[in-house]
């Protein structure tokens, strides 16, 4: 192909003689196809080089802007005072809790019970022999409380002291041992009442709000969440109760009994009831109460003469198995080889319980040489009437220790 390329290039500067006409004109044809062809393809190389210097003007210029942009961008930064960014308001949008306790607290109580047959030594007032939480559920003065909170001691009398201050002598009007409940009457109107809601309609991992009086620190607040909506009783040891009970981490102590449990709405949706632990708290649920209340029989008159029965001024918890798992995780000084008892919750000061040495969470596991396995077995050694002493073997701060009580005869109403 090269070589003939090179041949027609050589007969058309000098043709050969011998050819054909017809033929010296095909290649003066040629050579003019070529030499427009070469016209064509350097016309376009020239468009091509054009085109290149146009788009390297381009980016130089666009290089050269980007260039500008940022240093004005930094002159910017650098030389303005940057607004730091504003917290105010943030308190008022997610202080949720503070919310519900604004909301709920003017209607929780604090409750005292006095002791009539022993007085402060200064101020020759009754005794505080105990005291607990409860919350105005009607604005004519009636409470809700614990039964425990108001029926454990003999000659005594109820004080409630209001969310301002004020503190009114208090009426027992009823009582259900059997849930846990009661309902305390005062002397006032038009005060502010707490809403009641469905204690169904919880759900595992709400937000709850604890309120009482733990430890006689009058409006505290706690708050959690549920752990469990249906911890039923017979888990927990409680035997004939027949209930189940709402469980709770918001921390509860000795005084919350009879508080609120109130969820974000400002509704309360159960009664605080007991702690076995940190974390590990109960309460009655809220539908429970409904029931109390539409079955209230009003004021029940104390009797006298009547039947009496033993007391000794304690709240008890039978250990379970899950209870006693829960126990030997939280807390380092349960024996390891304890495989039952019952734990001590409350222990009303002056009681018998108290005079004999017994202290909230205290584990008795015998009673007279006898092993107590569940809170029924106590209940029963204190109805014997053929025993008057009771040598408990307990379990304290991880030490066995041995106490005696002596239980007292009570009306049968308390």
């Amino acid at each position: 192909m090269k070589f003939a390329l090179a041949l027609l290039k050589h007969w058309r500067n000098s043709p050969p003689t011998r050819f054909k006409p017809q033929y010296s004109s095909l290649i003066q044809s040629y050579s003019r196809n070529k030499y427009v062809t070469s016209t064509i393809l350097n016309t376009s190389k020239q468009n091509n080089q054009e085109t290149n210097q146009n788009e390297g003007v381009f980016m130089e210029n666009l290089k050269y802007l980007f260039y500008v942009t940022s240093g004005l961008l930094l002159y910017k930064l650098y030389t303005e005072k940057v607004e730091a960014v504003s917290l105010k308001g943030r308190r008022n949008l997610h202080n949720f809790i503070a919310d519900v306790v604004e909301e709920v607290s003017p209607a929780v109580v604090y409750i005292e019970i006095k002791d009539t047959r022993r007085l402060e030594f200064f101020s020759g007032r009754p005794t505080t022999v105990s005291n607990g939480s409860g919350f105005i559920i009607k604005e004519d003065g009636l409470i809700l409380t614990n039964a425990h909170v108001v029926t454990n001691k003999p000659h005594t009398k109820v004080e409630v002291k209001l969310f301002n201050g004020k503190v009114y002598s208090g009426l027992v009007e009823d009582i259900d041992v059997q849930s846990d409940l009661a309902t305390v009457r005062i002397d006032a109107k038009k005060l502010p009442v707490m809403k009641l809601g469905n204690s169904s309609e919880l759900r595992p991992g709400e937000f709850v709000v604890a309120l009482g009086s733990p430890l006689s620190l009058s409006n505290t607040v706690t708050s959690g969440v549920v752990s469990s909506t249906q911890r039923g009783s017979d888990e927990l040891g409680l035997h004939g109760k027949d209930m189940v009970y709402i469980q709770t981490d918001a921390a509860i102590t000795f005084g919350n009994s009879g508080g609120p449990l109130v969820n974000l709405d400002g509704e309360a949706i159960g009664v605080n009831s007991m702690k076995v632990t940190a974390g590990i708290s109960f309460a009655i649920p809220i539908d429970y109460v409904k029931g109390f209340l539409q079955n209230s029989r009003g004021i029940r008159q104390t009797p006298s003469g009547g039947p009496k029965r033993r007391y000794m001024g304690i709240t008890m918890l039978t250990i379970t198995p899950q209870i006693l798992h829960e126990l030997k995780q939280r807390n380092d000084q349960v024996p390891t080889d304890l495989q039952y008892g019952v734990l001590v919750m409350k222990v009303i000061y002056g009681s018998p319980a108290h005079l004999g040495g017994l202290n909230p969470g205290d584990i008795v596991t015998t009673i007279n040489d006898v092993p107590v396995r569940v809170a029924k077995d106590v209940y029963a050694i204190i109805a014997d009437g053929n025993i008057r002493k009771m040598n408990m073997t307990i379990i304290r701060h991880g030490q066995k220790m041995n106490v005696q009580i002596t239980p007292e005869d009570i009306d049968q109403f308390y």
